[in-house]
This record gives C-alpha cells, sequence and structure tokens, in this order.
C-alpha cells in the first residue's frame, strides 16, 4: 500500500518560474525528494528500461515527513458573520436522493456532530430527519415514511421555540397510486438548538471538518427565522420572497447562477453567499425542468440542482513542502520529483516546457495531459465489474494500486469511474496525487508515452515538450514557432480551443505527426478560473464507461455540448484523417503496406523498408504496432479526399470490438474477425502551405520503437518521416 504521496501546484511550468510541491506521508521520520529528468519510465521485460537522470537543484534533500489530511465530498459552506444564530426556524429545500442505503446525511443545517449541538435536517437510511441538540441533549424526529431514490421532493423542518413543536413535511413531487413516500410528522422537543457553527448545505460541521456528506441533487435551500405555513414555502421554491414573509427570510440561494463559479448565491436582502467546496456537479436539472429545453444555457431556471456526492474531490489543499525554482536555462522535457521513505517512493510528474515565443527546438512534443487528468486513479479493475472485462475480453487483473485507490476515496476519482451513488464522474482534477501516472507503471497514457521521448532522445532529435494545459490557454501561436507537432500515444480529450488550434496550424503549414489511437474523441473544458480541473459529459454515443442524463450534456464550465467530437461538429478525421474504430486489449497486429505507399507522394516514407515486409509485427505492448485502440479512415466525417492509406492493418480477432457509434443497429458481427471496419489505417496527406499530416494512428505503435535496439522498421518509418517533416523544403500538394 502507497504511505508516501505527493502533487505539484502544476503541471506545465516555464524555465524561471516556481513549482510547488506537496507531500503527505503516513511514516514519521524525513522523506527525500530528488528532480529527475525523465526519458523512459518502461521498465518491463520487453521495453526499453527505466531512464530517468539526476538534475542538481537545491531543493534535493531531505524533508520532515507528515501526514496531511483530505476533506473529501462536496457541500456549500456559510460561514459569514452576518449568519444568525436561530431559535425558531423553517429549513426546506427540493432534493433528489441517489444513496438512501447510506446511514447518516444532512442536507442542511448548523449542526456540529462533535460539539453536539445545533441544527439540521438530514436523511437516515431513507428516512428524513430533523435533529436539535443544545450541546448536552439532542432530540431527533424521523419521518414516518421513506423516499425513494431519484424521486424529487419537497423536504421542510419547521421548529417554534417557544412551543417546542417541531415537523417535518415530505411531499414527492410525482405521486404513485398506493405509494406511502408522503408523510407529516410532528411533535413536541424539550432541547433547544446551540449554536454549531457555519451553515452547511449537503453536510455537517465534525470535528474531522465536514460529515455526514449527501449524495444527491439539492435545489433552491431556503433558510426562514419563524415557521412558515405550507403555502408560504411555495413561493420560495419559486425564488420569489413574498412581502408577508420578507423580513424572516434568513436566505433563498439560487444553484442556477454563476454555473461555472464557486459562490452559492444567496438572492435574499441578506447576500448570505456560500462557498461551494469540492466541485459538486453543477448544470443538472431541477425539480422544476419540464423538458421544453435540454440547453442549461437558455432555461438556466429549470437547472437550479446541484449534485453533490460524498466522494467528489477539486483540492487536497495541502501545504507545500518543498519548492523548485526551474534554472533559465533548464530544456524543456519531462521531468518528475522522485520521493522516497525507507521502502515507499513515489514519482511527481510534470513538464518544463520553453519560455514563451522562445522555442528551443524545431520540434514540439504536444503533451496528452487533459487525458491523463480524465484516466488518473481510475478504479476500472474493481469499479467497472463486469464491464471492464467485456472491453478487454479477459479475466481483470487487480494490483496492489487498485487495491489502494479502493481503499482511499480521498484520492478522487477518474473520469472512468462511478460516484458512491452511481452517477458518472464529470469533473476530474490535477491537485492530488496522481496514481498510474507516473515511471514504472502501466504501458498506458504517461507510461506509454516515454517510449516517444525515448526514441527521440535515442535518435538524437531535439524537441520541446508543451502540455494541452498550454495549448488550451494560448491557440495556435504556441505552435505557430515549430516546423512540426507530434502528439502522444492517446490524445482522447480535447478542448474546443485545442481542437481550432491545431487545425489552424495545419492550414499554416505545420507538419502534424499523430502517434496515436482514439484521438480527439471527446469534447472537454478546463474551468476558467480553477486550475486544474476539467470538465466531460458523456453524452449521445462512444464507447463510455457512462452515460449522461438527457438535459445534461452541456457542460457547466462553458456552455458547450458535451460528448463525442463528432457530434460537435469536428470529427478527428478532421484533424488526423482517422477517427476511432475499434479496440481490444490482448494482441496487437502489424501493418503492411498499400500500393498508395509506392506513390511518389508518400514513398519517401518508406525508404530503406521492403514492399511485402511486416511493420511492426513485434512491440511491448501486446506484441505489435497496430493494437490497443485503432483508427481508420472515413471521408463522410472529414477525412480528406487526397489522403492515402500508406500502411494498413486488418486480421483483428474477437477481441477487438468495433466502436458502437459507426454502427445503427446490434449484430453479432461487429469484431476483428467478422467486421471489415475493424482496422487500423496509417495514413498521410498534405496540407496548405507545404504542411502535411501523418497518422499512425494506433496506442500500440510507439512500444515497437526500441525493439532491437531501436533497429527496426517502425523505428525507421518514424525517423523518415519525422526528418521531412523538420525539413524547411515545403511539401508538394498533391
Amino acid at each position: 500500500m502507497r504511505r508516501l504521496l505527493g502533487y505539484a501546484d502544476r503541471i506545465s511550468v516555464r524555465p524561471d518560474e516556481t513549482i510547488n510541491f506537496k507531500v503527505s506521508s503516513e511514516d514519521e521520520g524525513t522523506f527525500h525528494l530528488d528532480i529527475l529528468r525523465i526519458r523512459c519510465g518502461d521498465d518491463t521485460p520487453a521495453g526499453p528500461g527505466l531512464k530517468e537522470t539526476p538534475v542538481e537543484a537545491r531543493v534535493n534533500g531531505d524533508y520532515p515527513a507528515r501526514f496531511q489530511k483530505t476533506q473529501v465530498g462536496s457541500f456549500v459552506s456559510v460561514d459569514h458573520p452576518r449568519t444568525p444564530a436561530l431559535e425558531s426556524f423553517t429549513l426546506q429545500a427540493m432534493v433528489w436522493p441517489t444513496l438512501l442505503e447510506k446511514d447518516e446525511q444532512t442536507i442542511m443545517g448548523s449542526w456540529h456532530a462533535g460539539h453536539r449541538k445545533g441544527y439540521a435536517i438530514g436523511v437516515v437510511n431513507g428516512r428524513l430527519t430533523l435533529t436539535i441538540g443544545d450541546g448536552s441533549s439532542i432530540e431527533t424526529l424521523v419521518s414516518s415514511a421513506s423516499m425513494h431514490e431519484r424521486h424529487w421532493y419537497l423536504v421542510a423542518a419547521t421548529f417554534d421555540s417557544a412551543t417546542g413543536e417541531a415537523t417535518l413535511i415530505q411531499e414527492p413531487l410525482v405521486r404513485y397510486a398506493g405509494d406511502a413516500d408522503s408523510a407529516r410528522t410532528t411533535r413536541p422537543m424539550d432541547v433547544r438548538p446551540g449554536n454549531g457553527g457555519r451553515f452547511i448545505i449537503a453536510g455537517h460541521n465534525s470535528d474531522d471538518g465536514v460529515s455526514g456528506l449527501f449524495n444527491g441533487k439539492i435545489d433552491t435551500p431556503a433558510v426562514t427565522s419563524r415557521v412558515l405555513e405550507r403555502g408560504q414555502m411555495e413561493h420560495l421554491l419559486d425564488r420569489r420572497i413574498p412581502p408577508e414573509v420578507a423580513a424572516d427570510v434568513v436566505a433563498l440561494w439560487d444553484f442556477s447562477r454563476e454555473m461555472n463559479g464557486v459562490t452559492a448565491h444567496d438572492i435574499s436582502p441578506n447576500r448570505l453567499h456560500g462557498t461551494i467546496v469540492n466541485i459538486p456537479t453543477r448544470a443538472m436539472k431541477g425539480w422544476n425542468h419540464d423538458g421544453s429545453e435540454m440547453v442549461w444555457t437558455h432555461r438556466p431556471e429549470h437547472y437550479g440542482a446541484i449534485h453533490f456526492h460524498d466522494d467528489d474531490l477539486y483540492d487536497c489543499d495541502w501545504e507545500t513542502d518543498a519548492a523548485w525554482h526551474v534554472p533559465a536555462n533548464c530544456r524543456s522535457g519531462a521531468f518528475a520529483a522522485f520521493l522516497t521513505q525507507n521502502d515507499q517512493w513515489f514519482y511527481i510528474p510534470f513538464y518544463v516546457r520553453p519560455p514563451t515565443g522562445r522555442p528551443g527546438a524545431r520540434l514540439a512534443l504536444l503533451i496528452a495531459t487533459c487525458s491523463y487528468y480524465a484516466y488518473v486513479n481510475n478504479h476500472m479493475p474493481i469499479g467497472w465489474g463486469d464491464m471492464g472485462e467485456h472491453s478487454g475480453n479477459a479475466f481483470s487483473v487487480i494490483d496492489m494500486t487498485d487495491i489502494h485507490l479502493h481503499m482511499h476515496p480521498e484520492h478522487g476519482l477518474s473520469m472512468y469511474d462511478n460516484h458512491s451513488d452511481g452517477s458518472g464522474v464529470a469533473y476530474a482534477s490535477r491537485l492530488r496525487p496522481f496514481l498510474r501516472m507516473g515511471p514504472r507503471d502501466d504501458l498506458w497514457q504517461y507510461n506509454a508515452d516515454t517510449h516517444i521521448t525515448d526514441w527521440l532522445e535515442e535518435q538524437g532529435i531535439a524537441f520541446d515538450v508543451i502540455t494541452d494545459d498550454d495549448l488550451d490557454a494560448e491557440g495556435v501561436a504556441l505552435l505557430e514557432p515549430y516546423a512540426s507537432v507530434m502528439t502522444t500515444t492517446h490524445p482522447e480529450y480535447t478542448t474546443t480551443g485545442m481542437m481550432q488550434a491545431l487545425l489552424h496550424y495545419q492550414q499554416r503549414g505545420g507538419r502534424f505527426i499523430y502517434m496515436g489511437g482514439n484521438g480527439f474523441y471527446w469534447r472537454v473544458a478546463l474551468h476558467p478560473t480553477l486550475p486544474g480541473v476539467m470538465e466531460m459529459r458523456r453524452a449521445e454515443d462512444g464507447m463510455r464507461s457512462w452515460i449522461a442524463s438527457p438535459g445534461e450534456y452541456v457542460m457547466s464550465f462553458n456552455g458547450e455540448l458535451g460528448g463525442l467530437w463528432r457530434r460537435n461538429g469536428m470529427s478527428p478525421e478532421a484533424i488526423c484523417g482517422t477517427g476511432f474504430a475499434a479496440q481490444g486489449f490482448n494482441f496487437a497486429r502489424p501493418y503492411t503496406r498499400t500500393p498508395a505507399s509506392e506513390d511518389s507522394r508518400a514513398s519517401w516514407i518508406f525508404e530503406g523498408i521492403g514492399r511485402d515486409e511486416k511493420i511492426g509485427d513485434f512491440g511491448s505492448v501486446f506484441g505489435g504496432a497496430a493494437g490497443a485502440e485503432i483508427d481508420s479512415i472515413d471521408p463522410q466525417e472529414g477525412t480528406p479526399p487526397h489522403a492515402l492509406v500508406v500502411a494498413e492493418a486488418t486480421d483483428f480477432g474477437v477481441d477487438f470490438h468495433w466502436v458502437n457509434e459507426e454502427f445503427l443497429h446490434t449484430h453479432s458481427a461487429v469484431n476483428g474477425e467478422n467486421c471489415p471496419h475493424v482496422r487500423c489505417d496509417m495514413v498521410f496527406y498534405e496540407t496548405p502551405n507545404g504542411g502535411a499530416v501523418f497518422s499512425t494512428s494506433s496506442i500500440a505503435f510507439a512500444g515497437s520503437l526500441a525493439h532491437n535496439g531501436y533497429d527496426n522498421n517502425v523505428s525507421r518509418l518514424l525517423s523518415n518521416v519525422v526528418n521531412r517533416f523538420l525539413d524547411p523544403e515545403p511539401i508538394p500538394s498533391p
């Protein structure tokens, strides 16, 4: 199990800037930190070996070890000096609970469990509760009826301090014949509420932070300083404050405002705005959503719900233990802070990019950090159940990292996971320890991408590294200084700004090398103000681990429609000529040359390679160059009409599955043994102004580069492409 962990405050840093490292250890004593330049992280028997170089840095050394706690779960904190201590009150909201089997969940209140005082309305095993305590005595009123999961309810708790009468109201928005989920429960209480501290929505105060975290949607929560009649509650649900209760309204929060912000806006005159913690899911259908509008930007008042989860996480919020000021002369590349303590070790990966406007090479390697964020800390071997085995066509293998993640929710989830209530994870953050993203890990994403940095170093090809984060922030201006831009093995998740920048770069004569498979697949958004957090909605179609609810396809960060890029008017074929065709995770295949490979436009790609050679019938990723996830051309989706398929891989087996967005009706012949669409197309085509695009269309391709000491036809082919793409001589139009 991991007892030593850490993360950095940034993923990309320029020379003469500072990066901060935050470390937590369960062991006493000291830990050691070293800055390493990472060339290759593949230490498997078939790989090129672990290659990392220590960097002389003042930050290297020993540091006191300490355990740093993480607050997990989302909630709204109203810690305002004008928040009154209430004697009589009404607490009301519309709620859509999603995990009723959980023992204790607080909807809202000022309850402090450790101090045993305050008040709160909550849910225990599906029944609404009102809890009041004065520091010594506690009384709880429990509803006489249970709620149903994923149904809307008006819930309210009133308390009259003069009489001690407490009432719980539980009313379903939709009633069913013979159902008994509606209740009004009343009884007197002897205890009076003490001051429990700050007011919290979707949780309560405790000695360990915020506990009792609620799972589900909360819409239009409100607090008044007296008992309201049932009709008066209705006005507040419509976000209106009638004159007869105006003086008594403490707060009325409207979650439909500032959808990408972290402020819960109180629309009462008191302006008791709250802070939204740990990015619960926004732009969610509210209780009043009637299907008349499925885009939240058109009718935000129908999207006044926040979906809270007890395992949401944005920032672990650890304190800094060490900081490295990157030297002004530091060469761009992949780096890591390497932590060691006794038998424990951990990598904190990051990248040093070149100074703005001052490239250090003619080639840029675009690191797919957005895709890293989507996959990092995934629970797939355990959390996917049968789905993972169906996807891989093999039994799942669980390792110690899987067990660690399963036992430590404080490290957050991936976008391939479901929350504890079964809903899909729409947000992912880098402000937490990265497991499954580092050297010596699975050959997927980060570690597979080190096959490319290793090959570039071996070939003596100078390159800069830039990241998705950089490209999204700076656009095509970041790419323009480079003769060629190369991707990593799996750039699956991209923003609108990234897609537009890559298209503009190609149109202006840039040479683009696509080194992966299943690229440019999902549309995502990076938050406009919060650093290091990404949003994605798995809408409508695609090879998915979860499905967004209809009406919740539009992202909260920027109001863009989520889902596949091919459903958003910009297919991957328009970027690299090919799009996702199939996946299989047991065996890879070699490419064979096509007649188009002898066309004078592209024959130079195969210099030194025989016409009948199998290209890449070897490799450390499933044993071949075409595998894992593969792409093929589709002129209807945007493959340029002059594109040449210069090599292809076919003969895939039943373990390869044709992607579901490509066919309209399920049938048995959707695998590599029977389906001609399960294929991998290596593509070349020219772009305006002397540019060109070359696509391997395979995640496994880079895993073949180091075979036989880098002396092989995959390495030779890529060398031909890179050298020509770096040659200033324009590539002639066809």
